[in-house]
């Protein structure tokens, strides 16, 4: 497994190493001492997600407040997305800072999204299944949004030649400010 470092240091790649034949392929996918040394602390996952979105739908940018905050361990297990972690975290150096990694079936990374984090996702592919591991179970009551074309934060989400299809809650999310 190859830890990559992102701008943003506490948000890592992991690629794993892929064993290829002309039968298919093998890879681990996760391995609990080999991402625990990597991420420097023990880490508990409580919750499987999978979700499944068709090509221009975007999801987040989500988050919950303590005490349900979630770390994130995201994949792309069919199809291709565009994902996003930005630093919400107000003590940060990196506070506001954006993290966009390609994920994708044929890639196989999985990205670590630590709690103190806003996440989200564009599918690119025509359509995509996205998998991740949390560290705390979903909280309604804890649940916020911040608004993905918020300026402040100029995420550059790819351009795919459509609109893109959100929800009403992410369509009418706060602004980064007012979150």
């Amino acid at each position: 497994m190859q830890i990559i470092k992102t701008e943003i240091p506490d948000v890592m790649i992991f690629e794993p190493k892929v064993f290829g034949d002309d039968r298919g392929f093998f890879f681990e996918s996760f391995n609990q001492k080999v991402f625990e040394e990597a991420v420097g602390r023990k880490v508990d996952f409580i919750q499987d997600n999978h979700s499944k979105s068709t090509q221009g739908v975007l999801r987040g940018l989500h988050y919950q407040l303590p005490p349900f905050a979630q770390a994130k361990l995201v994949r792309c297990v069919v199809g291709e997305v565009f994902d996003v972690a930005v630093d919400i975290r107000e003590s940060s150096p990196t506070f506001g800072k954006w993290v966009g990694v390609h994920l994708s079936a044929e890639n196989k990374r999985q990205l670590w999204i630590p709690e103190g984090f806003a996440h989200g996702f564009l599918v690119l592919s025509e359509t995509a299944e996205f998998v991740y591991k949390t560290t705390n179970y979903y909280s309604p009551q804890h649940d916020r949004s911040v608004l993905w074309c918020d300026t402040e934060l100029d995420i550059t989400w790819p351009d795919i030649n459509k609109d893109y299809i959100l929800s009403d809650k992410d369509r009418n999310a706060p602004k980064f400010k007012e979150s």
